[in-house]
């Protein structure tokens, strides 16, 4: 087996924390074999790394190596991305294609994201996974590959499992041999030897003096928790040598570029000293979101009742109008047959009638134009779902869709 540091020099890996050392390990060990292996990290800790190891480690390492992330494939066209399809299987199917699982064959295929694949593609891919068969997209033959397959996840699959949005059977083919990825924020003095790398690669990009850090900085570095792991480090490091005018960032410095609201950075809570865990920050986080959302709730409620309260005042309105419309034409008696009786009427009545007549129809516009504008704002919060909307809003699902065609929002 090679050497441990070599290995790290070779795929410009740092660290030697135990976690890192022991997935590296597991992975060199695992290589040789055909095990499915299932990489566990958060996002941004360097979870492709492991399958690119693996490969060059194996006895396919002269043979195609595919990367995947099948989070960013549409689920219409992810079907046919992984398995190919027959030529005519759909309208921009013109020709036909192999698939990765066709092109790959003999090599290996990192499926990262795996726990973002739509159950009809989770039961293909355990078919390729029991015994290398598969059929095309708008085809019937049964095809035959020798894949490797590793695969990655930074989605808790039990509780997908529990939810009926992964297949159980799926999560234990491919979890044949589980290689767990530290987050950075448990990797100690990793992060700073990582900050050093990157400030260096920075200065030599852009050709400036590269930055270092006094002590107190290096303590908030080692304290700051990393939810975004080393892609977050990096993007601070590089931030921190392009537009800080000082070379060495002290503490004042530094907090300029690290996020100060803890909750929203949702750190790793800190233990107790008899090692118990303390859920205080956790509770606090969640006290935060539901106050947050009650504040919103109240919002909307307090838009609908004064968007009512103009309704019921514009309908009182309107029939008072309508009232002294009918009050004035009754009392004033007509002439003979067919004349005009308009011309008997006081020209200041009927201007009156019709002045708060104008001034109704008017207002009952800016009505309108404000219920068309809180339609709108709730189809964007509820994300265009419309029985959500017309719940939020307070009205039926057909009231809200005559209101959608009136305003011409279908």
């Amino acid at each position: 087996m090679p050497n441990l540091q070599d290995i790290k020099n070779r795929y410009n890996i740092v660290g030697n924390c135990e976690a890192l050392n022991r997935a590296l390990d597991i992975a060199l060990q695992v290589a040789p074999t055909d095990l499915s292996v299932l990489i566990v990290g958060e996002s941004g800790v360097g979870k492709e790394i492991i399958p690119r190891l693996i490969h060059d480690f194996s006895t396919r390492r002269g043979k195609n190596y595919f990367a995947i992330n099948c989070g960013s494939i549409p689920e219409g066209t992810i079907d046919s991305e992984l398995f190919g399809h027959e030529k005519g299987a759909f309208t921009d199917a013109i020709g036909e294609s192999k698939g990765y699982f066709g092109v790959a064959d003999k090599g290996t295929i990192f499926l990262d994201e795996v726990g973002e694949l739509p159950l009809a593609t989770q039961a293909r891919l355990l078919r390729v996974l029991e015994n290398g068969e598969y059929i095309r997209v708008g085809g019937t033959e049964v095809r035959k590959t020798d894949v490797r397959v590793v695969a990655a996840t930074n989605v808790n699959i039990r509780k997908a499992i529990s939810e009926g949005r992964f297949r159980e059977d799926l999560y234990y083919r491919l979890n044949t041999i589980p290689i767990q990825m530290p987050p950075l924020r448990e990797r100690g003095e990793d992060i700073l030897k990582l900050f050093r790398l990157f400030a260096m690669q920075t200065a030599e990009k852009y050709r400036l003096p590269r930055i270092s850090l006094t002590k107190e900085a290096q303590q908030r570095m080692l304290e700051y928790k990393w939810p975004g792991n080393v892609r977050q480090l990096k993007n601070i490091t590089e931030q921190m040598s392009v537009l800080s005018e000082q070379r060495e960032i002290d503490e004042a410095t530094i907090s300029q570029f690290i996020p100060k609201d803890d909750d929203t950075t949702l750190p790793a809570l800190p233990k107790n000293p008899s090692g118990s865990h303390s859920y205080e920050n956790e509770r606090k986080a969640i006290f935060k979101i539901l106050y947050e959302m009650q504040n919103n709730v109240s919002d909307v409620r307090r838009e609908l009742n004064a968007l009512r309260q103009q309704l019921d005042e514009a309908a009182s309105l309107s029939a008072k109008a309508q009232t002294l419309s009918s009050h004035f034409s009754a009392s004033i008696p007509s002439t003979l047959s067919g004349s005009d009786t308009s011309l008997d009427r006081p020209p200041h009545v009927e201007d009156a009638v019709a002045e708060e007549i104008a001034d109704t129809e008017m207002e009952n516009l800016n009505l309108n134009d404000q219920e068309r504008q809180a339609i709108i704002k709730s189809l964007e919060r509820n994300n265009g779902n419309r029985s959500k909307t017309a719940q939020e809003l307070g009205i039926s699902s057909r009231t809200l869709y005559r209101k959608l065609k009136l305003y011409g929002l279908t």
